[in-house]
């Protein structure tokens, strides 16, 4: 009986102690968070003039000299009109840096932010639409409340997080969730690694904070996922804050960003790429091409390389180099772990300004060239014709550069989805080839039992690239 008690009284004590942990993860409310942390999360409101063109209304065209044309003519005039939008943001000093989203205040001719119900203008400090993020100035000299950011880092998959914001307006609106996943990419911003969160977040809300519980900010809401709504429904991403601070200390320093810049095209390694060079699995970043007179060029990297490890960190997914190079100080000495022909070798290099090349400044955009004598490729199912001298101009090919470009892609070829026409074939395997080499090439690699061909590529977009395709 007594052995009884105290096996009762064990189960009377874990329940306490386990009760007791539950309740403090668990909070019985987010009022006392809220009290605190509202007046640092700011509403703004934004105007801008928009132009339409002066299109007919009508469709059809009044004949010259009609006296139509004239009495209508008022309906073809441009025209313009003021557009407002809404969005949120919160305090970073007492100074009045509000930090935002780029989106939020992009093309604004005046911005207004309303702290605790009180409007003040404000003036763009720097902006980041490749990071989406915006630092503004209160024209006041009234001191706010500013709130912390947090180590995101830290941030885990079920944490709760709070958001504050504006959504459709309405102000001061307190939601909560937890972080429902990490790293997420999108394909909304070049830098994507955003933290999804269930915490309803609507339009307005964009630029607002996401708090942990101990109220310092983990994240900066940015995007929602609702498909024929426009609310919530429960897919929201935020910026995670330790990248975000990289681009707000640049933006509140020099007014601009100043990111690392290596100088390679890059795309993925899949798994027909990586079986042709003999790696274990996919991974890394696969250099598809490398600018004149960049940091890499200067270091030695070639088309065909891939990026296994850049400064102490690896590479597992294509699109976590861009995020590692542009988060490194320009200027500083890396050191690159690269997979080239089937071996491991290092390159070490100095960092370049992305903003400072060519490429961040230009576009490429260029004009298909004009069909020539064109051979059919059995083994692909394709029709080719070589590069000629106004391909390798227009598409800034090397002067002795050879290679094919696709005028037709049958029904049945293993190309189907994968390639166009007018996308350039210069190598197989990395060997070169031209119009008349490339059937009998492609026969000698299936004889020898390959399964996979490597192409290298230049798309309509003037992109080389890679691309594994497993045959028959």
């Amino acid at each position: 009986m007594i052995r009884y008690k105290k096996i009762i009284s064990c189960i009377f004590f874990l329940n306490l102690f386990f009760t007791s942990a539950i309740s403090q993860s668990i909070p019985n409310s987010f009022a006392d968070l809220a009290e605190r942390l509202m007046p640092s999360v700011v509403n703004i409101s934004t105007t801008q003039t928009i132009k339409t063109g002066g299109a007919n209304p009508f469709p059809f065209e009044f004949p010259p000299g009609s006296p139509f044309e004239e009495m209508f003519k008022d309906y073809q005039q441009p025209r313009e009109r003021k557009a407002s939008s809404l969005g949120s943001g919160f305090i970073i000093d007492k100074k009045g840096i509000v930090i935002t989203n780029n989106h939020v205040i992009a093309n604004a001719e005046d911005i207004l932010v309303k702290v605790d119900n009180v409007e003040y203008k404000a003036k763009v400090i720097g902006a980041d639409p490749y990071a989406d993020l915006a630092v503004l100035k209160i024209e006041s000299k009234n001191d706010f409340k500013p709130v912390d950011f947090g180590d995101s880092d830290k941030a885990r998959v079920g944490d709760w997080v709070v958001a504050i914001g504006n959504p459709f307006g309405l102000g001061g609106t307190v939601t909560s969730g937890i972080i429902s996943a990490r790293n997420r990419d999108i394909n909304l911003t070049r830098y994507d690694d955003f933290i999804q969160t269930d915490a309803s977040i609507n339009q307005g809300n964009s630029g607002g904070p996401l708090f942990n519980l101990n109220g310092e900010v983990v994240g900066i809401n940015t995007a929602i996922i609702a498909p024929g709504k426009a609310g919530s429904i429960g897919i929201g991403f935020a910026i995670p804050a330790n990248a975000a601070s990289q681009v707000i200390n640049q933006l509140i320093e020099f007014g601009e960003t100043r990111r690392g810049w290596l100088g390679v095209r890059i795309q993925e390694v899949t798994k027909e790429i990586a079986e042709v060079e003999k790696l274990d699995n996919p991974k890394g970043a696969l250099v598809a091409t490398v600018s004149e007179k960049s940091p890499a060029a200067k270091a030695g990297l070639k088309a065909g390389d891939i990026i296994l490890k850049f400064d102490g960190k690896e590479i597992k997914k294509m699109r976590s180099l861009p995020r590692a190079v542009a988060g490194t100080k320009v200027g500083k000495s890396v050191v690159l772990e690269i997979w080239r022909e089937k071996k491991l070798i290092t390159k070490r290099l100095i960092l370049g300004r992305l903003e400072s090349s060519k490429e961040f400044k230009l576009g490429n955009k260029k004009k298909i060239p004009k069909k020539n004598i064109e051979i059919e490729i059995v083994s692909l199912k394709i029709t080719v014709r070589d590069i000629n001298r106004e391909d390798r101009t227009k598409r800034k090919l090397k002067n002795n550069s050879r290679g094919v470009v696709i005028t037709e892609i049958l029904k049945k070829s293993p190309l189907i989805g994968l390639l166009s026409v007018n996308d350039i074939i210069l190598e197989v395997q990395k060997k070169e080839v031209g119009a008349n080499s490339l059937d009998n090439s492609i026969s000698n690699i299936i004889k020898n039992g390959e399964k996979t061909l490597l192409f290298t590529i230049v798309n309509k977009e003037n992109q080389r690239r890679y691309l594994g395709v497993k045959i028959n």
